[in-house]
């Protein structure tokens, strides 16, 4: 018997996941566990604390490959993380992990790999487009700390992945508000990408333009609340969804799921797929309001290209594993 350890590395949290491989080739997952990212100096550390845990636990098996979805651009197998100051390159993952092969890729890159292997359960359909089980090339994105964005095409009996860093494309303005809305954001950041307002931040960003434009009433009370928050983000979110609702928030919440359905719509112009999955942290929490109308409006709102997009399969994705489970594949496929 062997190990294969996968993580997903992300901004706020990474999990690691051992698989122990049997020489019949079956697998069964032995241990898992989340590390909050920023609470350690890097991840070949959280890898020495994973595996000394997996040793107390009798889990002596030699690590035979590891495989590991980083939230950041990977060149040349390495990446720096884009939201935490960690640089991950493959050798000292090996030597953290005593094990002879290691790959990084982008998180983004895993969750392609893993989407389309979800069950039905699994998923959330907000359109179900010509033929949803049709075996062409499909796409993921995702808002959570960022905003991940890959292609997926199907080769044989597995899926070769295209990664990308779409989300820090430029952002486009459609109508007015939204181009009071990148002035703005261009005072604070010079470049204004699409990752800076569909993304946890970007809720933030979003609340800040509402209360600062005057675009819904704000109160005192909820200023204090967002003072105090662990996570504005959420805290906005769920004063949105609460009944009442707070109007401001509630007016950012608007914005934001109208500026991600519009860039769901952008990616899928430009690589046409039969299925589109919307991961990431955010949009299971935000479902009822996804599959309210103002992020399938916008996904559409292509023009003369709407009935394009009509034809595809749009789901969320509900397992919050799914990069892991990818990172978990590209394990295996090392040994």
């Amino acid at each position: 018997m062997k190990l294969v350890i996968a993580g997903d590395v992300g901004g706020t949290s990474t999990r690691l996941l051992a698989t122990r491989v049997h020489a019949d080739g079956s697998t069964h997952d032995a241990h898992s566990q989340v590390f909050a990212s920023g609470g350690y100096a890097s991840l070949e550390l959280i890898c020495q604390l994973f595996l000394a845990q997996l040793r107390r636990r009798d889990e002596d098996a030699p690590v035979a490959a590891a495989a590991f979805g980083v939230a950041g651009p990977v060149v040349d197998g390495r990446s720096r993380l884009t939201n935490l100051s960690w640089t991950i390159d493959p050798e000292g993952l090996r030597a953290a992990l005593g094990c002879p092969r290691a790959r990084v890729l982008n998180d983004f890159h895993c969750v392609a790999l893993a989407a389309p292997t979800l069950p039905a359960d699994s998923l959330a359909v907000l359109q179900r487009g010509a033929d949803p089980q049709r075996a062409e090339h499909y796409a993921v994105i995702g808002a959570g700390t960022g905003l991940g964005q890959a292609i997926g095409v199907p080769v044989d009996a597995a899926s070769r992945v295209l990664a990308t860093e779409g989300g820090h494309a430029d952002f486009a303005p459609a109508g007015e508000l939204e181009d009071e809305l990148l002035r703005f954001m261009r005072g604070r950041h010079g470049h204004v990408s699409w990752e800076r307002l569909v993304s946890g931040p970007g809720i933030v960003a979003l609340h800040d333009f509402v209360v600062a434009r005057e675009l819904a009433p704000s109160s005192s009370e909820t200023a204090d609340a967002l003072a105090r928050a662990e996570d504005p983000a959420a805290e906005i979110s769920a004063r949105a969804l609460a009944e009442p609702a707070d109007p401001a928030c509630a007016r950012a919440l608007e914005l934001f799921l109208g500026l991600y359905g519009a860039e769901a719509g952008n990616l899928a112009l430009k690589c046409l797929p039969g299925r589109l999955y919307i991961a990431g942290g955010i949009a299971p929490k935000l479902l009822p309001r996804l599959r309210a109308g103002e992020f399938m409006r916008r996904f559409l709102a292509k023009g003369r290209m709407r009935s394009v997009l009509e034809d595809i399969f749009v789901a969320v994705v509900l397992d919050p594993r799914v990069g892991l489970l990818g990172a978990r594949a590209a394990a295996l496929a090392l040994t």
